[in-house]
């Protein structure tokens, strides 16, 4: 196995709030993602709540507002300048297109 191959982008598949999305991810960082997505999934059914009738597209920018203070946060208190946040930079990018453009 060369080093190509590891970064070779491999469809994986992931599921929130019962619908599913596949995307293309490197097998380094498969796991890194579908751990991103569950964390998604977890955070928007506790944003959303007994309101099922809440729009998806409202819904995920709540959340992702809620991550982004998070992080933003994190980032105010330990400078801002650690790869960690590097790493939950990309992640985010990745979660961003798992929800792809609301409409």
């Amino acid at each position: 196995m060369n080093g190509n191959e590891s970064a070779k982008s491999e469809p994986v598949t992931v599921r929130i709030l019962d619908r599913e999305y596949t995307v293309g991810v490197s097998d380094a960082e498969r796991a890194s993602l579908t751990s991103a997505a569950r964390m998604l999934d977890l955070r928007m059914r506790e944003i959303r709540g007994s309101n099922k009738m809440v729009a998806p597209d409202r819904l995920a920018v709540l959340t992702a507002l809620n991550l982004a203070h998070e992080l933003q946060q994190l980032r105010e208190e330990r400078g801002g300048n650690d790869a960690a946040f590097k790493l939950l930079d990309a992640a985010n990018g990745k979660l961003d297109a798992l929800l792809g453009p609301a409409g």
